[in-house]
């Protein structure tokens, strides 16, 4: 087995005196699904906000293609190749869908201010270098070339989910960390997006770590699974392993469903 591209090792953060994780260690091997699930309330998206650099923990440490990203700035961490998406839209909704994504390019941007806002020279050329990029290669690979010119207001929430994908992946990122990518999706929707999530993986070689309700899709899709349960990992192995797991069941179904 390769070295891990993202680990988190101890993880413990609180706010006040309330413990939200409590020593959470695990490790994502470059090119898998990895899925984190649990119950409401159980610190999931308390863990991509500690990778993403949102959280500061109270103790352990986050580690990326072999780096320590513990105090590392969010803004840093995303040029260094860590992308995200967001259980609630981030979008710009009365931009269109292709500045939307463009924006997602920031934090590899090598124009200084100055030429950027005169627009001439290296700025023009990267302006240009970014817009065919995200239009040969991520536009249609998401299937979105219909709505590229129109405001992201006006879009189906479903399509809205797809512009926000597509703004990471102009991130250029090497581990995309996605919080309940198909949340609110109808059965349609749902396919399409574990589809692209599969072809993430397998065409473009990005590492993705999810948070999903979803259970099926999990179970379909993902390599690797953690489960949580109060801020604690109870269970970690592959699908078919964690679904058998005595824990993960007491968690999901109570005790008194088991007899």
């Amino acid at each position: 087995m390769s070295a891990p591209i993202l680990a988190v090792e101890n993880l413990t953060l609180a706010f006040g005196g309330l413990n939200v994780l409590t020593d959470v260690s695990f490790a994502v091997q470059p090119g898998q699904i990895f899925a984190i699930i649990g119950p409401n309330g159980a610190g999931k998206t308390s863990i991509l906000n500690c990778i993403g650099g949102f959280y500061r923990p109270r103790q352990g440490r986050v580690l990326f293609d072999g780096q320590d990203i513990s105090r590392v700035a969010p803004d840093k961490r995303a040029a260094l190749g860590l992308a995200r998406t967001f259980q609630n839209i981030a979008l710009f909704r009365g931009m269109t869908v292709l500045d939307n994504i463009k924006l997602g390019r920031h934090a590899h941007l090598r124009t200084g201010l100055l030429p950027a806002l005169a627009y001439w020279g290296p700025a023009q050329r990267e302006e240009l270098e970014l817009r065919r990029e995200v239009e040969e290669t991520i536009i249609d690979f998401l299937e979105i070339e219909h709505i590229r010119n129109q405001p992201v207001a006006s879009l189906a929430y479903g399509l809205q989910k797809r512009v926000e994908l597509a703004r990471a992946l102009a991130m250029r990122p090497k581990v995309l960390l996605m919080d309940e990518p198909v949340a609110g999706m109808n059965l349609e929707e749902t396919e399409d997006m574990a589809r692209f999530i599969l072809d993430i993986k397998e065409e473009r070689d990005i590492t993705i770590v999810m948070i999903e309700h979803d259970m099926h899709m999990i179970m379909d899709i993902s390599d690797h699974v953690v489960v949580m349960n109060f801020g604690q990992k109870i269970a970690d192995g592959t699908p078919g392993e964690v679904q058998h797991h005595p824990e993960v069941i007491k968690a999901y179904l109570g005790e008194k469903q088991q007899r």
